[in-house]
């Protein structure tokens, strides 16, 4: 990634660097023929009005031309003086140092060529024009005069030999500097992609040493504003919520391992027992065979709990939606455990609001949590106690809320309650109820009534009892 980054960015560098500096070299070679043109544009405009002033003393020209092209010296420079049909009346001295310093041509060439460039300059009156000499270039400038119904042309030519070494200069230093610059910025941006990168480097060393039985570490937050932190913060949420879930799952398959280990001992010792006397009486073989007949049950039961939540987990268990009456369904399982009830001496009480309650759902899972529900009030429930079961309507919601008159959940058990194979009571966990809980049941039925969009909660505890609510909506969320 680092290095992915530096040469994506000396890539754009060297990009802009380039544009920049074609760009730069572009308006400057542009900048400096624009001088050069106003600059000889300016000396031609000069020679002309000198020529005219001559022409105004001397009227034939031919001295005044001599002596206005004698005066023009320069270093780099030549001016030429053409008269009306383009013959060359006068000429300055060739720059200082002689014919063919930095390449400047002969006259007799650069005269010829500067003819057609007076030609051209006959109908706007000035004409630019680079002229090429073997390996040298001229530009020269052309500018057409009058005096006295006299028409001249005034030709001023330039070497261009200093101006292509000046831009040479410049080309050289370009390719210097752009791939210094780019250099120098590559080891910059690795550097810079280093330092940042530093503490996703740390953080990917860090997990990689966590594993499930470490999942309690974390990673380093240097700074929580930044990209990096908010990552290894999210990190440290999803290792946090691992760590819970594995937790969950190493408690779950102790617990399941206890609950499951308890009735396949009493299997176990109970047909050891049966089988180790040659001859018993059918009174004791019945016994016996009630106790496996039993504790079969009890093994049914508690598998197929976990075979619900495991399928719950894993997403697969699918609601079978159907429309139904929920007032008839909890009546239906009110009935169910009035012989539970009636065993252990409890009273069990209906309270319908009235009305018909349409309701869309699963209706053998809520017919289950109600079961749990009415299971569990039941079971901790004292002889001569009661339980009473309240349906009603709020809103788009039903409300059932299940009483009884029990010794309440303890303080600390409470936050509890819903986790799976947690009891209150595990002294009582083998007595009274459909054969033993092994404390699912409240954990199917929070999960049944989520499933629907509703929920159970306990609402209210104490000495008096306690009171489970459950609220679940009329129809079912797709």
């Amino acid at each position: 990634m680092r290095s992915r980054l530096t040469l994506w960015y000396t890539a754009v560098l060297a990009l802009v660097l380039v544009v920049f500096a074609g760009s730069a070299y572009a308006y400057l070679a542009r900048a400096v023929r624009e001088g050069t043109d106003q600059s000889l544009a300016d000396d031609a405009r000069f020679l002309a009005l000198n020529l005219a002033a001559e022409f105004e003393e001397d009227q034939t020209g031919d001295n005044a031309a001599q002596e206005v092209a004698r005066a023009f010296q320069f270093e780099d420079r030549q001016a030429f003086i053409f008269d009306e049909r383009g013959r060359v009346a006068a000429a300055s001295a060739a720059p200082a140092g002689g014919r063919g310093r930095n390449g400047w041509p002969e006259a007799a060439p650069l005269a010829q060529s500067l003819a057609g460039l007076v030609e051209a300059a006959r109908g706007p009156g000035r004409a630019y024009s680079t002229l090429r000499f073997g390996g040298s270039s001229v530009r020269a400038c052309a500018e057409r005069g009058s005096s006295h119904g006299k028409t001249f042309f005034v030709a001023v030519a330039q070497s261009r030999h200093g101006q292509e070494e000046e831009l040479e200069r410049v080309r050289r230093a370009f390719y210097v500097a752009v791939p210094v610059a780019l250099l120098l910025a590559s080891l910059g941006g690795y550097f810079l992609a280093r330092k940042s990168l530093a503490p996703v480097v740390e953080m990917g060393a860090r997990a990689a040493h966590i594993n499930a039985e470490s999942l309690g570490e974390r990673l380093p937050v240097a700074n929580e504003r930044s990209e990096l932190g908010r990552l290894a913060r999210t990190f440290n949420e999803l290792l946090a919520r691992l760590d819970v879930s594995f937790e969950q799952q190493r408690r779950f398959m102790a617990d399941a391992s206890h609950e499951l280990r308890t009735p396949v001992a009493i299997v176990r010792g109970e047909s050891e027992v049966a089988l180790s006397q040659e001859s018993r009486s059918p009174e004791e073989y019945r016994e016996s065979l009630a106790i496996l007949h039993e504790e079969g049950r009890r093994l049914t039961r508690i598998v197929e709990d976990l075979f619900t939540l495991a399928r719950a987990d894993a997403g697969q268990y699918g609601l079978d939606p159907a429309s139904f009456y929920l007032d008839e369904t909890t009546a239906e399982c009110v009935r169910a455990v009035r012989s539970l009830a009636a065993r252990r001496g409890v009273a069990l009480r209906h309270e319908d609001a009235g009305g018909e309650m349409p309701m869309r759902g699963d209706e053998g899972l809520v017919r289950r949590m109600l079961l749990n529900l009415l299971d569990n009030a039941i079971k901790y429930t004292p002889s001569g106690g009661e339980v009473r079961v309240e349906l009603a309507r709020e809103g788009a919601a039903y409300i059932i809320r299940i009483n009884d008159t029990g010794v309440g959940v303890p303080e600390e058990a409470r936050p509890h309650i819903f986790e799976r194979f947690y009891r209150a009571d595990k002294a009582r966990s083998r007595n009274g109820g459909a054969g033993g809980g092994a404390g699912l049941g409240l954990s199917i039925a929070s999960w049944i009534a989520e499933a629907h969009g509703g929920r159970v909660t306990l609402e209210r505890t104490g000495e008096g009892g306690s009171t489970f609510l459950v609220s679940l909506p009329s129809t079912l969320k797709d």
